[in-house]
């Protein structure tokens, strides 16, 4: 059988996969959760592309980081538990309908359902690059604008706080940095690390796997 070279380009403009992202963010929003639609993903697919670029990965790796990243969250369209697995088993079944190779499939769906904190491992460099980009994209605008009823839990709160953030990657020092600055008269810098201290975590692991050390900054603290 002959296999197609899947785009990122293919992708984006498959209306399946946009269906479950849009579908996916408004089961996210029905469950009191943060903005996970198109722009959360392309964000994730561009830094997780662009990572693995500067790392010296070929093209066709940063391809694949990039079609990951925009798919990574199709699950959540099922439910926000496992939906890790149930976005990996999505993207088999969509993968494998379009023609593509499974050598690169597999490399996507492994990526895909190893994404989360409560059941992931940087299994690739893709997966790696997903992890790192995913949970780095801490800022405002993803908070729904619901700051004054009791459904703006402390999660919308502490995201809501971070009015700056970047992740930078030194490849001269193989360094990965999440930089925030946070307002705390929202929050204080020890809810943000309470409430994401299991994602930062695996972040390390992430950059570890890419022979990266990953430090989190936070208001000009190093915490770790």
């Amino acid at each position: 059988m002959e296999y197609k070279k899947i785009s990122f380009e293919d992708i984006k403009n498959n209306n399946e996969v946009k269906t479950y992202i849009k579908y996916a963010d408004k089961v996210m929003e029905a469950m009191g959760y943060t903005e996970h639609s198109f722009a959360h993903v392309t964000k994730t697919a561009v830094n997780a592309a662009e990572m693995l670029a500067r790392l010296g990965y070929d093209d066709r790796t940063v391809e694949l980081a990039r079609i990951a990243g925009y798919m990574h969250d199709i699950g959540n369209v099922v439910n926000r538990h496992n939906h890790a697995h149930s976005g990996a088993l999505m993207a088999f079944r969509i993968l494998g309908e379009i023609g593509m190779d499974p050598e690169e499939a597999s490399v996507i769906v492994s990526a895909i359902g190893n994404h989360d904190e409560d059941s992931a491992t940087p299994v690739n460099a893709v997966a790696a690059a997903l992890i790192l980009a995913d949970k780095s994209d801490v800022r405002r605008t993803r908070v729904r604008a619901r700051e004054n009823t009791v459904d703006f839990d402390i999660h919308d709160r502490v995201n809501h706080a971070v009015y700056e953030s970047d992740l930078i990657l030194d490849t001269n020092e193989k360094t990965v940095t999440l930089t925030l600055n946070i307002d705390t008269s929202q929050c204080s810098v020890m809810e943000y690390f309470e409430i994401f201290i299991n994602r930062m975590l695996l972040c390390r692991r992430a950059a570890e796997y890419l022979g990266l050390e990953f430090k989190l900054v936070i208001n000009g603290a190093v915490l770790l």
